[in-house]
């Protein structure tokens, strides 16, 4: 396994969030100018689109944040036009950029809180346990949502960061 630092953490969540503006150009192709599709959901108790895209945007931008020691800022969930999602994935991508912080901050405690509850963990844990969990889930969400409504990607789509790996035999 690749050795984890800063840098590679920042640029795992960067071609993740080009995959996501991919994903969302394509919906938008797919869609036209109707924008309700930001609102489809999987089912009733799941958050829509729109949410998702900026639940996914929230892991690498508070990465950015705690690498300059500063408190977890998450976007607001209510998405309404594809204007702010391009923004959320636009400014995400550009505070990733501002990251300057040295890879001994990944064996620094952090703590996450839940309103009466926490867990502290390495800097390390926070963004394999918390973060890239998180990250994934989200983004597997808006790919999911996606797909159930008609949208024409496929693995990969999902995949772009692999593409300019493929080789011919």
């Amino acid at each position: 396994m690749q050795s984890q630092n800063i840098n590679s953490i920042q640029a795992r969540f960067q071609s993740r969030l080009a995959t996501l503006e991919h994903l969302l150009k394509t919906a938008q192709t797919h869609f036209g100018d109707d924008e309700a599709f930001l609102q489809k959901r999987i089912i009733a108790d799941m958050l829509p689109f729109g949410t998702q895209i900026a639940f996914t945007c929230n892991q690498p931008r508070n990465f950015a944040l705690w690498c300059d020691d500063k408190p977890a800022d998450n976007l607001d969930p209510e998405v309404t036009s594809l204007a702010q999602a391009y923004e959320h994935i636009a400014n995400t991508k550009e505070l990733l950029l501002g990251i300057n912080a040295e890879d001994t901050k990944l064996a620094e405690m952090t703590r996450i809180d839940f309103g009466k509850t926490y867990i502290e963990l390495s800097g390390s844990d926070y963004v394999n346990e918390f973060l890239m969990p998180n990250f994934y889930f989200h983004m597997v969400t808006t790919y999911d949502i996606l797909r159930m409504a008609g949208v024409p990607i496929g693995k990969r789509d999902y995949m772009m960061h692999l593409v300019p790996l493929i080789r011919n035999k």
